[in-house]
């Protein structure tokens, strides 16, 4: 094995590994004379050998019982040279067609045997990836191999993948380029269907594979990408290969614009989330391309080029979904090839996200939802426009402001406190499904039928292609599904924003009540300090349980999920619901549980990965009770002699432990058994619950004041430009 650097850490990196304060590895550093040395950095900031810190740490029974994950991260960092990201990638897409028992029996084998037994199936599955190097393995490999192989048996096939995947950095990351969330990549796929599922798909941008996976787990046999990045390229093929094993996937690596890969295919059908305002796409070079059938892309409009270039690998008939940001509708710019699009019967809708559905969080992206002309017809159908950006609609309050923790917490409490059937509490947080469902639904009727589709005001519209080909052909939903609210009587109206107000003086009383009492003191001189424990500790001394469970892959389902009898009737608690703070919304059915753990009172039930950079943590009350735990949620299940439910709860969410097991970047989990709770007597941690469950009451009352203001504001101004009310005297 060839000598490695030693890896050093910082004071940060220390107060990660061993889940405690900065601070606290300050104090270490004063007292302990035998804290080791620094070896590196600088006098500011000092970096320390990490195999001497965790020796130091271990001693002293302050590191944490490391996961399979931790041990795969720190074999990683010890890689022989002869053994690649590019070996143990393809070595995933291996051990991706075994099942769990071949697995167990491959990892029981001798080094030797071990080796014999993966040879041929490595060198096969490295040939997938674009840029992978052919070299042999030697016994030195085992080790890793088998690292990993445990790593997938504890957590499953894509969580490995991402701890592979975390120390290749992506090379040239460009400036407008953004993954797409699962939730609209399943969108997207799932609007390619027609009377079958398009056999083969193309992503020309295909980043890490998303779009490409929710394709092949709708059913399509043969998924083919490119990316600029070959670090992307590789991923790509690793993931796709992996997690849609029964497909056929070639991933190329370069510019598809400049060098295009598969210049004479014609899929079935493509999926894209482009790059966005890039100047430097190639239009000097690119100006007499054959791809620009509906019109040379000016400079500034990179995003037009990438449609032509979807449409050009398109089989007649075959249909595209692409995202855009919604400048691409407007721009003055792109105004002739829409003009063209439209003319030519390539542009079937445009659909409007709400913001915070897909980076960048503060933009509204539209879907745009194109196919190939099979001819040159003279009935061009009319041009669908679905606007789920806003509602507007009367009695509706829509939240969608805030941050992703706190955006759309009130959504439960508002239905209860303006009562059911009032008013319409909507927020994409709330329900990711919301929008997917509404494109879903005006898309289908509109496909049925597309001359007879009937209009829903301020939601849903089609336009008839001769009417979006005027001067400035803006091509953005809003602007043609937002209709004037109904005429509403004076007497109605008055009526409707006297009530509205009443509920905000209301939730106003209820914000003074709970944020008052008592003072908050300080704690002394000196901030509190506690024993800690993680869970992993509580776990052996059965203070706690904790469980998780998964959903089977769609699609092609390497894993039959479990069904609850017919007429059960019960719900799943999804990861969105915990973050929105309302009840289980989700179906077993469409979870594909694997298995079905109900929940408890007293329960503590954390998502698997933040959020927008923050996490909480919900404590199962009545209206949880029953109900079954979802994917991508820790379950605790605390001792209630021995902890509180809201003590523990308050705790597991705090910024600081969180950020302390998190690994990952672009997703980023939380690595559970890490997380540390304080020892305190049950008594003592009744009062810090208390304090927690009022700090939650609070936010609520709060949030739903805040937005009941704006509806109450919204209403009486409606009113004042329409006529229907006076200003009120002095």
């Amino acid at each position: 094995m060839v000598s490695q650097q030693p890896e050093q850490l910082t004071a940060a990196g220390i107060s990660r590994l061993a889940g405690v304060t900065r601070a606290t590895v300050s104090n270490w550093r004063r007292r302990h004379a035998d804290f080791p040395l620094p070896s590196g950095g600088t006098e500011a900031n000092p970096t320390y050998d990490r195999v001497a810190v965790e020796a130091w740490l271990a001693a002293r029974g302050q590191l944490p019982e490391r996961s399979p994950m931790d041990e795969l991260r720190a074999e990683l960092r010890g890689l022989p040279r002869e053994v690649t990201a590019d070996h143990l990638s393809a070595f995933l897409l291996a051990v991706a067609r075994m099942d769990g028992a071949a697995r167990r029996k491959l990892i029981g084998l001798s080094d030797e045997e071990f080796l014999a037994r993966i040879q041929g199936p490595l060198e096969e599955r490295v040939g997938l990836l674009p840029h992978a190097r052919r070299d042999g393995l030697t016994a030195s490999a085992v080790p890793a191999l088998k690292t990993v192989l445990r790593a997938v048996n504890a957590s499953g096939i894509a969580e490995t993948l991402d701890v592979l995947h975390e120390r290749q950095s992506a090379d040239g990351t460009a400036r407008g380029v953004y993954g797409t969330p699962e939730v609209v990549a399943d969108l997207m796929a799932v609007l390619l269907e027609g009377t079958t599922y398009p056999a083969s798909v193309y992503d020309p941008a295909c980043g890490s594979g998303g779009l490409l996976i929710a394709a092949g787990r709708q059913g399509s046999a043969s998924l083919i990408g490119q990316d600029v990045s070959p670090v992307q390229a590789d991923q790509a093929a690793v993931r796709v290969g992996a997690l849609v094993p029964g497909s056929e996937v070639r991933i190329r690596a370069g510019d598809s614009l400049r060098e295009d890969a598969f210049p004479g295919l014609a899929a079935e059908a493509v999926l894209c989330n482009p790059p966005y305002a890039d100047r430097d796409w190639g239009h000097d070079e690119l100006g007499y391309d054959a791809r620009w059938e509906y019109g040379v892309p000016p400079k500034g409009e990179s995003e037009l080029a990438w449609v032509q270039h979807c449409l050009a690998h398109l089989e007649p008939g075959g249909p595209a979904v692409i995202l855009l940001p919604p400048a691409v509708a407007e721009r003055s710019g792109g105004r002739k090839i829409r003009a063209e699009l439209v003319r030519r019967g390539a542009l079937r809708a445009i659909a409007s996200l709400p913001p915070g559905a897909a980076p960048p969080q503060h933009v509204g992206l539209h879907l745009w939802i194109l196919r190939r002309p099979a001819d040159d017809r003279a009935d061009v159908p009319p041009v669908l426009f679905v606007d789920t950006a806003q509602d507007d609609l009367p009695g509706t309050l829509r939240l969608t402001t805030g941050s992703g923790k706190t955006q759309a917490v009130l959504a439960e409490l508002a239905r209860s406190a303006l009562g059911k059937g009032e008013i319409r509490v909507l927020t994409w947080k709330e329900s990711p499904h919301d929008f997917r469902r509404t494109i879903l639904q005006h898309w289908r009727r509109y496909e049925e039928a597309p001359e007879d589709f009937e209009t829903v005001p301020g939601v849903a519209r089609a336009v008839p292609a001769l009417e979006l080909i005027d001067e400035g052909v803006d091509l953005t939903p809003s602007r043609h599904v937002r209709t004037a609210p109904p005429a509403v009587a004076p007497d109605q109206q008055a009526e409707s924003a006297r009530a509205t107000r009443m509920r905000l003086r209301r939730a106003a009383d209820a914000l003074v009540a709970v944020s008052g009492g008592e003072e908050w003191k300080p704690g002394g001189a000196k901030a509190a300090t506690w024993r800690t424990a993680t869970v992993a500790d509580l776990m052996r001394g059965g203070a706690i349980g904790l469980h998780r469970v998964t959903g089977a892959s769609r699609g092609r389902r390497l894993t039959e999920p479990v069904v609850p009898p017919d007429g059960d009737g019960r719900r799943v608690l999804t990861a969105g619901d915990v973050v929105a703070d309302r009840t289980a919304s989700g179906s077993a059915e469409e979870s594909a549980l694997t298995e079905l753990l109900e929940l408890q009172r007293g329960d503590v039930v954390l998502p698997e990965m933040l959020h927008g950079g923050a996490g909480t943590a919900r404590v199962v009350d009545d209206r949880d009770v029953g109900a079954l735990l979802g994917p991508h949620l820790y379950l605790f299940r605390p001792d209630l002699d021995r902890l509180d439910p809201w003590f523990l709860a308050g705790f597991l969410a705090a910024e600081e432990n969180l950020h302390s097991t998190a690994t990952g970047s672009t997703v980023v989990r939380v690595d559970a058994r890490r997380l540390r709770v304080p020892l305190l007597p049950l008594e003592e941690q009744r009062r810090y619950g208390r304090a927690f469950r009022r700090l939650t009451a609070m936010r609520r009352a709060a949030n739903l004041a805040v937005r009941l203001a704006e509806e109450t504001s919204r209403q009486l101004g409606i009113g004042l430009t329409s006529g229907s009310l006076l200003p009120p005297g002095d």
